[in-house]
């Protein structure tokens, strides 16, 4: 499951990346890739990066809209770029990819966040991920 892990930490940092340049995620997905291929320095780009990245994009409208509906007292506008991030990776698996078991997608997202993000976040993250796991049918439904 290192693979896994690693993939989901490429997801992240790309996500981050174009959110930090205000540019399309699967424009920085392409990059990534393309520098993988022409740099032996940079690891490759696995199919669940890309899966991940591609899954987050196709639902990005609802994902931010659930992050919005459910962080209670953070606009998504205000939350910290490497939180909304990893957020919307987690949201993404945990809801759109089965699988993956939930347990791992909260324990990989709070793991995210005690690396790269802030001594709050990792409780922060585990709680939003923990409602949508709660709601997981709820919200699969409502999109439909």
């Amino acid at each position: 499951m290192a693979a896994r892990n690693t993939a989901r930490k490429r997801a992240f940092q790309i996500l981050f990346e174009a959110d930090q340049r205000g540019a399309d995620p699967l424009t920085v997905l392409a990059d990534w890739i393309r520098h993988s291929r022409s740099d032996t320095r940079q690891p490759p780009v696995s199919e669940y990066t890309m899966e991940l990245v591609e899954g987050y994009v196709e639902q990005a409208a609802r994902i931010d809209e659930l992050i919005s509906q459910y962080a209670v007292g953070w606009t998504l506008d205000r939350m910290p770029v490497v939180d909304r991030n990893i957020l919307r990776i987690g949201a993404y698996e945990l809801v759109w990819v089965d699988g993956t078991p939930d347990a791992v997608v909260l324990d990989e997202a709070v793991s995210l966040a005690k690396e790269f993000s802030t001594d709050e976040s990792p409780a922060f993250i585990n709680g939003l991920l923990g409602r949508f796991k709660d709601l997981k049918s709820s919200l699969r439904r409502d999109q439909a």
